[in-house]
């Protein structure tokens, strides 16, 4: 790992360590005040309906806070996050760390001097502000320090002319088609066809007839087809519609490159996220356009290099216009 990956995943790790050893710290100072078993759990109106064992708390929270640090320093070296999405995404981890932390302080301290037996009074419901206010406290400090760390390279900021090109002659025209791979689409077809008819017989077609809907709209994309030409990138499935179209003119410059679908995007499908959006069957390479807006847009295919290229031909033309 690079100096600087370090200092973005320390950073980013940062909160969650603090509000762990804030934790625990305050476990010790009042676990001898503690009942064997605590209220952990509160319905809307602050009263407690579930319980657990001191230990089993603290097993839940120190995990609970680890797990978290750890996903949030993978994402901030390994998920392509650029300008304000950075600095916007350690931000929420600060602010995150902060609701969660205070919320397990304070549910711990309804139960300090609770005999053994006995009822908390509940849980009051300012805790909840309280803990919305120390998110946002904390998420504009995470701001402010994401500023001491170099942003993550912005792929978008290479020399447009550097890109790769495919030569064409005056007037011929080139156009480019690939099918994508997506193992799990034909496993949530049947599994929604599955629940869509078991839902219906034993409950309601209301809620069964949908899920099938969906499991038969997810079908037509079971393998996606990747086109580049005149009119830009598409991607469509089995059928007409539904399908993705991204026209040249919002296009401002096409790359080849691997995309991770959990770090960058969330998961598989069709994603949307803080300045990016795409169809994401895998991890793997991808054809990554740069809009105009300021947005990426990506799918994963395979031979990505020869459509992107293609694409940056189609803009050069488009701009002389040819």
């Amino acid at each position: 790992m690079t100096s600087k990956n370090l200092g973005r995943a320390t950073l980013a790790a940062l909160p969650f360590v603090l509000a762990l050893l804030v934790d625990l710290t305050l476990h010790a100072a009042v676990a001898d005040r503690l009942p064997d078993r605590l209220a952990v759990h509160f319905d809307a109106g602050g009263s407690a309906d579930r319980h657990m064992s001191y230990t089993a708390y603290l097993l839940y929270t120190v995990p609970s806070l680890l797990v978290l640090g750890a996903l949030w320093a993978l994402i901030a070296v390994k998920g392509r996050l650029h300008g304000r999405a950075h600095r916007w995404f350690t931000g929420g981890g600060f602010a995150a760390a902060a609701f969660l932390g205070y919320l397990l302080i304070a549910v711990l301290f309804v139960n300090v001097d609770v005999p053994e037996g006995g009822s908390v009074d509940g849980f009051p419901l300012w805790h909840v502000a309280v803990a919305l206010a120390a998110a946002a406290v904390a998420g504009a400090l995470g701001l402010l320090l994401s500023r001491l760390v170099p942003l993550p390279e912005d792929p978008r900021d290479r020399d447009p002319e550097a890109r790769e090109r495919i030569v064409l002659a005056d007037g011929e025209v080139a156009a480019w088609g690939r099918g994508i791979g997506a193992w799990w689409a034909p496993v949530a077809v049947l599994v929604l066809l599955a629940a869509g008819v078991i839902v219906g017989l034993e409950q309601s077609w209301f809620i069964g007839a949908p899920l099938m809907v969906l499991a038969l709209v997810i079908g037509t994309f079971c393998r996606p087809h990747v086109t580049v030409d005149r009119r830009g990138l598409t991607v469509s499935g089995l059928l007409p519609r539904p399908r993705v179209r991204v026209p040249l003119e919002r296009m401002e410059v096409a790359d080849s490159r691997r995309v991770n679908a959990l770090a960058e995007y969330g998961g598989w499908g069709y994603r949307i996220r803080p300045e990016r959006s795409g169809v994401i069957t895998r991890s793997g390479e991808a054809i990554v356009v740069s809009l105009t807006s300021g947005r990426e847009f990506a799918v994963t295919v395979g031979d990505s290099a020869t459509g992107a290229a293609l694409l940056n031909t189609l803009l050069d033309r488009q701009r002389a216009g040819r």
